[in-house]
């Protein structure tokens, strides 16, 4: 096999649209949805070009691109960080440790889709090269951190089969938990809800009807159904919520603009709107066999709305378009009674500094061990009946 040359891109520019897409989402020669619609050519280039990333943010762009007898065969987004904002995996307590062992954490190398707490190939190849395409961009990536002496290699929501791949190739496997509803072929909301215990479907029943009483209508929305003018309340939301939980909402005006430009086929809002005005809303990306909750917020409250404009319309939405899952983003173990249950997710990581490496493989491994108990008993306590439940409406 001929050598395979690695280069790292301060610009999604300097990789051509065709090559990331031929890497990122080569199953939409097919005519249909990427798996994936995070890790596109337009959704990366819309974060870039919009300014939420790059000077001044803390996610300075390095996208890694391989290339073996002049065809690219592997991509990968990439990120030189500053800190540890915008991840979901949170490594604050490594970052701890390191500098209080007198080391410098920052910057170091994040691969991940920024701010998005959506699991998918971070390691893109073009069909053919899964296993060629993996390791050259894991070496890559561990040889820019070692060459600039970066203390680590960060790879967040990445699959499992990813996870497992790493591992084998030295990286240290963690492992996290989040909130998934999973489709079983439902034929309507119903058919879903008859899956509960009495006392949780009941529950659901009251909360939507408390919901949709709040004194308008509830909308979704996608594609040329999106205007204009619907981003602005979006961004309203989007502030709104982004200040309460991260003090400095990540993404910039400019990115509703360009999303509605280049993204509006991939988008899903979800509106409660009185008089046609908006007053809480969401914002999901649809991915071919995926509905993914990114963005909620609201300019008034009323009781339950969040509940049924985030969960259960997404609910409706994937069970009319035969969608398998609904990711509703990071965190959140309210979501356990309304139908979404625990999952496993995967990082893999990479430190410099071997004695470090060892002290956080021990502790990873032992994390991993209570992500599973915590998994296990939070199952146990899902609304869904059991098969020998004499069950009564």
């Amino acid at each position: 096999m001929s050598d395979i040359e690695i280069t790292a891109h301060p610009s999604l520019a300097g990789i051509d649209p065709a090559d990331w897409d031929a890497c990122a989402c080569p199953e939409v020669t097919d005519g249909g949805r990427p798996v994936d619609p995070f890790t596109t050519y337009r959704f990366l280039k819309a974060i870039e070009d919009s300014g939420s990333i790059g000077t001044g943010t803390g996610w300075q762009p390095r996208y890694l691109s391989a290339r073996q007898d002049g065809q690219v065969i592997a991509v990968a987004p990439l990120y030189a960080k500053s800190h540890s904002q915008g991840e979901y995996i949170f490594d604050h307590n490594f970052a701890h440790a390191y500098e209080q062992a007198g080391g410098r954490y920052y910057p170091k190398l994040q691969m991940a889709v920024p701010f998005t707490p959506a699991t998918g190939r971070r390691f893109l190849t073009r069909p053919g090269f899964e296993v060629a395409g993996m390791s050259a961009l894991v070496q890559g990536a561990v040889q820019i951190a070692a060459d600039n002496e970066l203390s680590s290699l960060h790879v967040t929501f990445c699959t499992q089969a990813e996870a497992l791949a790493g591992a084998e190739m030295g990286l240290l496997h963690r492992t996290s938990q989040q909130f998934h509803w999973r489709n079983a072929d439902y034929a309507d909301f119903d058919a879903f809800l008859a899956q509960l215990s009495a006392r949780k479907r009941k529950n659901i029943r009251k909360e939507r009807a408390t919901a949709q009483g709040f004194g308008g209508d509830i909308v979704t929305l996608t594609s040329d159904q999106i205007a204009p003018h619907h981003w602005d309340y979006i961004w309203q939301f989007y502030q709104d919520t982004g200040g309460r939980k991260w003090g400095t909402p990540y993404l910039t005006r400019r990115f509703f603009e360009i999303a509605h430009d280049s993204l509006r086929d991939d988008i899903l809002l979800v509106l409660a709107q009185r008089d046609g005005v908006p007053v809480a809303g969401a914002l999901n990306m649809i991915g071919r066999d995926t509905l993914y909750g990114r963005y909620w917020g609201c300019s008034e409250h009323h009781a339950c709305l969040h509940f049924e404009v985030c969960y259960y319309q997404a609910i409706d939405y994937a069970i009319q378009h035969g969608l398998r899952l609904v990711e509703a983003g990071a965190q959140g173990e309210h979501k356990l009674a309304r139908g979404y249950m625990p999952v496993t997710t995967h990082s893999l990581h990479w430190f410099g500094d071997a004695g470090f490496r060892g002290a956080v493989a021990n502790y990873l491994e032992a994390e991993r061990n209570a992500v599973d108990e915590d998994i296990e008993i939070l199952t146990s306590y899902g609304p869904f009946r059991n098969t020998d439940e004499e069950d009564h409406q």
